[in-house]
């Protein structure tokens, strides 16, 4: 079964950007859709972006973050990455990458969760 690992987290000032990395380890990574999701203090888990397993199935996102937001994976390297850019105050959060055996937007559709990376985002 797949293992994620989260990384790329920290302090940002409004308008900058972070990347962030997930690393999976097993050889079935290209078999999962990688999804990014985030949550708030006081907030329910919500969903950020999402991506096939292989093959293009469109990428999906949030419409808080399109345009600025970037999802991206790498079967070779078993890494899933989440560009974001002009960062926002109302971005900081718990970020969580997660694998799910298909693309889905449902935080309960995916069954492997990383243990997160804090971003936040200072005005």
């Amino acid at each position: 079964q797949v293992q994620l690992v989260e990384s790329g987290g920290g302090l940002v000032q409004a308008g900058g950007s972070l990347r962030l990395s997930c690393a999976a380890s097993g050889r079935t990574f290209s078999n999962y859709a990688m999804g990014w999701f985030r949550q708030a203090p006081g907030k329910e888990r919500e969903f950020v972006a999402a991506i096939a397993g292989s093959g293009w199935r469109g990428t999906p996102y949030a419409d808080s973050v399109k345009g600025r937001f970037t999802i991206s994976r790498d079967n070779a390297k078993t890494t899933a990455y989440l560009q974001m850019t002009n960062l926002k105050p109302e971005d900081t959060a718990v970020y969580y990458c997660a694998a799910s055996t298909s693309l889905s937007t449902i935080p309960n559709n995916y069954n492997i969760w990383g243990q997160g990376t804090q971003v936040t985002v200072s005005s």
